[in-house]
């Protein structure tokens, strides 16, 4: 895909959806970094609900290291690997108490060094939350840089650093928020709606179908 071509995607993403936002809900960084964690392999909408109740009952570092593991399980048991994420969950309480005066440290090197915290994860945050043009490379977005041609690649990180050359600057803001949206609500994996895609002309895949459900 050229740069005429990507510069009208992202215009053509940016005019359905001016101004995209995560449909994970929180309230603060902390409480952000806690539902990223826990979208691992789960759906924005199971982490929700479940974080609908944990909120109300601890949403600072200092309430998840008072739960505790034993104590944080009941309410993220819905969500799949909720042992290994409780764990993690609570250790990343504590660090940040210990380390980082309570508050979601703004470095990637800083947030990968708290537990269960990778680079996706990482990424999410650093532009969620601070503000930074990261593009956070999920299944939804790494199949639609690959199927529409807009950054190829064989890895995540490999289309995440295609991706970071290829968007525009005045688009790298909300580029993962447009790409994983579109993923998720139009260029699905099994049956892609082409029929409704508002950059259907643009895109390189060949097997294009007429599904405009």
């Amino acid at each position: 895909m050229n740069r005429k071509s990507r510069s009208a995607l992202f215009a053509r993403l940016k005019k359905r959806l001016p101004h995209p936002t995560s449909e994970l809900k929180y309230h603060s960084d902390f409480e952000l970094l806690v539902a990223v964690m826990l979208s691992a392999q789960a759906t924005d909408a199971s982490v929700n609900q479940a974080t609908a109740r944990l909120f109300q009952k601890a949403n600072t570092p200092e309430g998840i290291a008072k739960l505790g593991v034993r104590g944080l399980k009941p309410y993220i048991k819905s969500i799949g690997l909720f042992n290994s994420k409780a764990k993690n969950i609570v250790a990343t309480a504590r660090l940040l108490l210990r380390d980082h005066g309570g508050k979601v440290p703004d470095s990637r090197q800083a947030l990968q060094a708290l537990p269960g915290v990778g680079r996706k994860t990482a990424n999410v945050v650093l532009n969620a939350a601070f503000g930074y043009p990261t593009i956070a490379v999920d299944t939804h977005i790494f199949r639609v840089a690959n199927r529409t041609g807009l950054a190829p690649g064989k890895t995540p990180l490999a289309v995440e650093m295609k991706l970071l050359e290829a968007v525009p600057n005045a688009y790298k803001q909300h580029a993962h928020h447009w790409l994983i949206l579109h993923g998720r609500y139009t260029c699905l994996a099994r049956r892609p709606k082409c029929g409704q895609c508002a950059i259907n002309d643009l895109c390189d895949y060949p097997d294009k179908t007429n599904d405009a459900a």
